[in-house]
C-alpha cells in the first residue's frame, strides 16, 4: 500500500498495478547535452507503445554525457554512467528498459549497465542531425570542424566565414551526422542486436525515429513476456557481427574501447587483436565522411545499416542467427533489406574501399599493448613511414608553440602528443588529432603521422595512431620517448617502433618518474585508481562483470 499510495500521487489509476510489467525508460536528456535534448519527446513515443503492449512505462533521468561539452572529457564520465544507471535499474522494481541514449557515450554507457543488470532492454538512440548545408555543398557536423579550424589558421577562412559555417553544420536536433563515434555505436547498437533495424539512421526530427521510438516500447515489454535478456543477444558471435559491421561502415575508433568495455561486462571473451582479425576480409562498403563523401541523412534514404549487414551476410561474413531484440536473427531482419543508392553503400563485390582497409591493431615496442589506426581515414602515402619524434607532454604544450614559424618540424616529423591516456589526462580524451603546425599548413601540407596515448573524434581525419597502452602516465614506453628519437610505422605489416636499443629505454625508465596524482578526492579519484587500459576498454576493474537484476530487501 506504501509503494502504490505514492505512486498514485502522480495521478495513475489503480489498474496500473495489477500486475502488467513495469518499463522503466533510462533517459539521458539534457540541455547541457545539445546531442540528447530532444529525448524528452522521444520517451513520449517509447511511453505510447508501452501502455499499447500492456506495460506501465516509468521515465528515470541517467547521466548525460555530452562531448560537446564536458570537461575534460566526457569519456571519464562512461563508466560513471553505467555505474548508475545499472544501480537505478536494480534498486527500483523494474521489469525491463528501455534505452534513450544519442551523444556518443551514452550508447555504450547504458549498454555496459543493461549487461550488468540483464534486465530485459532494449536500445533507442537519438537519431542524427540533418546533413549540414554550407554554400551549396554538404558538410559533417564534426569531419568540417577540424577543416574549417586548418582553413582559419592557414588564412583560407575568416573569422566571420567560420562563425557563419556553425550554424550550418549543426541545424537540427540530434548527433553529429558523420560516421563519427555517435553514429558509430548507434550502428553498433542495431548490430549488437539490441536496437531495432533502421534505429541507427533514421534522422532525429523525422518522424520515423518516433515511430521507432513507439515501437521501442511494444517489443520492451514483449522482451520481458518473453524473458529475453541482453546475456541472450550480445554473444561472442553479436560481438564479431559487430566488429565486422563496424569495418564495413568505416566506423569510429572509439568503437574498439567500447565494444570491449561492454563484452567484459557480460563476460564474452573479447580481445584487441580480435578487431585487427575479424576485419580484415571486410571491405568498406560506405561512403561517407570522415572517410568519404556522404552523410548519415544520405545513409539512411540509402537503405540504412539493414541494406549493410544484407550485403555482409550474403557474403558470408556474419553469424546470421545472431539472436536481437526482434526475436529474430540478424540476418532474417535484413534479408529483404533494399539499397536505393549505390553511391552511398557499395557492393562487397564492387566495394568503395578494399577488404582490409579497416581499423588496423598495431604493436611493438612503442605499443606493447597495442595501439589502433584507422587506415580509412588515414594517408596511403603516410602508411609506411619514419621519422624523428617531436615529443609533447600535453596538447596544450604543442598548441603553445604550434604556430611559431622556427618550430623544428616538417612534413616527415613524428608527432607524440603524450599523458592523454585514462589515468594521464584524466579520461582519456579526443584529442589525438591535433591540428597540423601553421608553418605547414601555409605550406599545403594537410597530413603528418600523429601518434598519442589519446582518442580522437570518430569524426576526425588523418594518419593518427591512437589508444597507445600502457599509456605514458602508467610507465609506458611512450612516456620514454625523447624529440629526436627515431620512430617506424608500418601499418601493413602492423608494427610500431622506436628505434632506440633496449639499454637506452632501461636507463630512461629508472630516471622516470609517474606524474602526480589528479585529484584528491571524488569520482576522478577513483577513476584513475581502478581504470584500466584502452586494450581492455577503460572500464573500471571492479565494475568488469555482472551482479543481475534482483530488486534489493525492502526500504520499509
Amino acid at each position: 500500500m506504501a509503494y502504490r499510495s505514492w505512486m498514485r500521487s502522480q495521478g495513475f489509476t489503480p489498474e496500473v498495478f495489477d500486475g502488467r510489467p513495469v518499463i522503466g525508460i533510462a533517459t539521458t536528456w539534457s540541455e547541457l547535452a545539445p546531442c540528447n535534448v530532444h529525448l524528452h519527446r522521444v520517451a513520449e513515443s517509447v511511453k505510447r507503445g508501452v501502455w499499447q503492449a500492456g506495460g506501465f512505462p516509468l521515465e528515470f533521468p541517467a547521466m548525460a554525457l555530452g562531448e560537446t561539452l564536458l570537461r575534460p572529457t566526457s569519456m571519464l564520465y562512461r563508466n560513471l554512467l553505467a555505474m548508475e544507471a545499472e544501480e537505478l535499474m536494480r534498486a527500483n522494481p523494474l521489469d525491463g528498459v528501455v534505452l534513450l541514449s544519442g551523444c556518443d557515450k551514452t550508447t555504450p554507457g547504458l549498454l555496459m549497465a543493461a549487461a550488468s543488470v540483464d534486465l530485459p532492454a532494449v536500445m533507442v538512440t537519438g537519431g542524427p542531425m540533418l546533413n549540414g548545408k554550407y554554400r551549396g555543398t554538404d558538410v559533417g557536423s564534426g569531419t568540417a570542424v577540424w577543416r574549417f579550424e586548418e582553413d582559419l589558421l592557414a588564412g583560407r577562412m575568416t573569422q566571420e566565414e567560420c562563425a557563419f559555417a556553425e550554424g550550418c553544420m549543426a541545424r537540427s536536433n540530434g548527433h553529429c551526422m558523420t560516421m563519427g563515434t555517435a553514429s558509430t555505436m548507434a550502428s553498433m547498437a542495431e548490430a549488437l542486436g539490441m536496437q531495432l533495424p533502421y534505429s541507427a539512421s533514421w534522422p532525429a526530427v523525422d518522424a520515423r525515429r518516433y515511430e521507432t521510438a513507439q515501437r521501442a516500447g511494444q517489443v520492451a515489454v514483449d522482451l520481458v513476456r518473453r524473458g529475453l535478456r541482453p546475456s541472450a543477444i550480445m554473444t561472442r558471435p553479436a560481438f564479431e557481427n559487430a566488429i565486422r559491421v563496424n569495418a564495413a561502415i568505416g566506423g569510429s575508433t572509439n568503437a574498439v574501447i567500447h565494444l570491449l568495455a561492454i563484452a567484459g561486462r557480460l563476460g564474452v571473451p573479447l580481445a584487441l587483436d580480435d578487431f585487427d582479425e575479424l576485419a580484415r576480409d571486410v571491405p568498406t562498403l560506405v561512403n561517407l565522411q570522415p572517410s568519404g563523401q556522404y552523410l548519415m541523412e544520405d545513409f539512411c534514404y540509402a537503405g540504412g545499416l539493414p541494406a549493410v549487414i544484407r550485403e555482409l551476410d550474403e557474403a558470408g561474413l556474419l553469424h546470421a542467427g545472431a539472436l536481437t531484440v526482434t526475436g529474430s536473427g540478424i540476418g532474417a531482419n535484413a534479408a529483404d533489406a533494399p539499397c536505393w543508392n549505390r553511391e552511398v553503400i557499395t557492393t562487397v563485390a564492387v566495394p568503395f574501399q578494399p577488404a582490409g582497409t579497416g581499423t588496423a591493431v598495431l604493436r611493438g615496442n612503442l605499443a606493447p599493448g597495442g595501439a589502433v589506426i584507422k587506415q580509412s581515414a588515414a594517408s596511403p602515402h603516410l602508411v609506411k613511414h619514419r621519422g624523428r619524434a617531436l615529443v609533447f607532454d600535453s596538447p596544450m604544450d604543442y598548441y603553445a608553440v604550434s604556430s611559431d614559424p622556427e618550430l623544428d618540424v616538417d612534413e616527415d616529423t613524428v608527432l607524440v602528443i603524450r599523458y592523454c591516456g585514462p589515468r594521464g589526462y584524466p579520461g582519456m580524451p579526443e584529442v589525438a588529432n591535433v591540428a597540423l603546425p601553421k608553418k605547414l599548413l601555409l605550406r599545403g601540407v594537410r597530413d603528418m603521422v600523429r601518434i598519442c596515448d589519446g582518442r580522437m573524434s570518430g569524426t576526425a581525419y588523418g594518419t593518427v595512431v591512437l589508444h597507445i597502452a600502457p599509456e605514458a602516465a602508467a610507465g609506458g614506453p611512450l612516456a620514454l620517448v625523447r624529440t629526436g628519437d627515431w620512430i617506424s610505422l608500418d601499418v601493413p605489416a602492423r608494427t610500431l617502433t622506436l628505434e632506440v636499443g633496449t639499454d637506452e629505454l632501461a636507463e630512461r625508465r629508472a630516471a622516470w618518474q609517474p606524474p602526480a596524482p589528479h585529484a584528491s578526492r571524488g569520482w576522478t579519484r577513483l577513476y584513475c585508481e581502478h581504470v584500466l587500459q584502452a586494450d581492455e576498454g577503460a572500464d573500471l576493474d571492479f565494475l568488469v562483470g555482472a551482479s543481475g537484476h534482483e530488486v534489493p530487501r525492502d526500504s520499509h
